[in-house]
């Protein structure tokens, strides 16, 4: 089968398309003949080195799966060969999904949704997964509550917009005025200009001096400690973005606010109840853009560009004629 190998840790050159052997399924595992995946931020950072330690080389990376059956290990129940199933690889344990098979355990594996294509549904295994347990197992987001989305049109914030007026939240988020009515149009209540206003200065503004209730953070730098500025009493900030950098947190003690850490766990469950919103027409992914996996080091310097003019997710399509209907530029 064809790879996209990372030989070394490095820029988007550092991938090599080569034949490696198929996978066998072994006790609880499937084989998936791969049809989709896709980038996302933690794909770039492996790829450069920044977890180095926990990430021998050569190896596959890649972390959504989006595709069908084709064989199952003995004691497997819940699948069968042509069933189309989606999921993410588990993180930092074994090969990932940049290939055209897979092998991964029957306990993290889910039935794709229907109603998406493999590209769409690739395009939110890790993130749909990623906001489920911050919005909902850790910062336990409550109808009748206000959150602020850093980040509104990327690849997770676009899902978390969608995500949290499925809950029932008051949603604002930070975003580009280019990007307005894509936020609008995913329900999105409050649109902040951050390139023109602090956000600290419109959140507060906007809720009369209360602030909101949950702040989640997408984009890193110092977010953990100017989002307290933004926090009503007891509120809550969830992020998913690993920064070494010291924060002072000596406002978010007066608010009694509570911090939460995402790194998101690999279950079924969590697929399916993403995949619940998904039928019931909460929640859709947007593929902003679609490469081959042959061209994979230019999804990921397009990914890493800070002014990619991308809404939504980078797919990679492993099946040259898969869902060649959803390609966009």
């Amino acid at each position: 089968m064809q790879a996209a190998l990372l030989t070394s840790f490095g820029g988007p050159e550092a991938f090599e398309l080569r034949d490696v052997p198929k996978p066998v399924p072994q006790a609880g595992q499937v084989l998936v003949r791969v049809h989709a995946t896709s980038i996302n931020p933690l794909d770039y950072q492996v790829r450069r080195g920044d977890y180095a330690s926990l990430v021998p080389l050569p190896v596959i990376t890649g972390h959504d799966v989006s595709g069908v059956v084709e064989a199952v290990g003995p004691g497997v129940t819940a699948f069968s060969p042509g069933d189309e199933v989606w999921y993410t690889p588990q993180i930092f344990d074994g090969p990932g999904s940049y290939a055209e098979y897979h092998v991964a355990a029957e306990s993290i594996v889910g039935m794709k949704p229907q109603s998406l294509s493999h590209l769409e549904a690739a395009s939110l295994t890790l993130v749909g997964g990623t906001v489920w347990e911050a919005l909902v197992a850790r910062a336990a987001l409550r109808v009748g509550e206000s959150i602020l989305i850093h980040g509104g049109a990327g690849g997770v914030g676009h899902v978390a917009i969608q995500i949290a007026k499925a809950m029932g939240a008051r949603v604002f988020t930070t975003v580009r005025p280019a990007n307005f009515e894509f936020v609008r149009n995913l329900g999105a209540d409050v649109l902040i200009d951050y390139q023109q206003e602090s956000y600290v200065d419109a959140v507060m503004r906007e809720t009369g001096g209360r602030g909101v209730d949950v702040v989640f953070d997408t984009i890193g730098g110092d977010t953990l400690s100017t989002s307290a500025d933004v926090l009503a009493q007891l509120g809550r900030v969830v992020t998913i973005v690993d920064t070494a950098a010291p924060q002072n947190l000596l406002q978010a003690w007066a608010k009694n606010a509570s911090y939460h850490f995402v790194f998101t766990r690999q279950n079924r469950g969590k697929l399916d109840e993403v995949s619940a919103l998904v039928e019931r027409g909460q929640l859709r992914p947007h593929v902003g853009a679609v490469y081959p996996l042959a061209d994979i080091a230019q999804a990921h310097a397009r990914l890493e560009s800070r002014d990619n003019g991308l809404q939504g997710k980078i797919a990679i399509a492993v099946v040259k004629s898969a869902d060649s209907s959803d390609a966009q530029s």
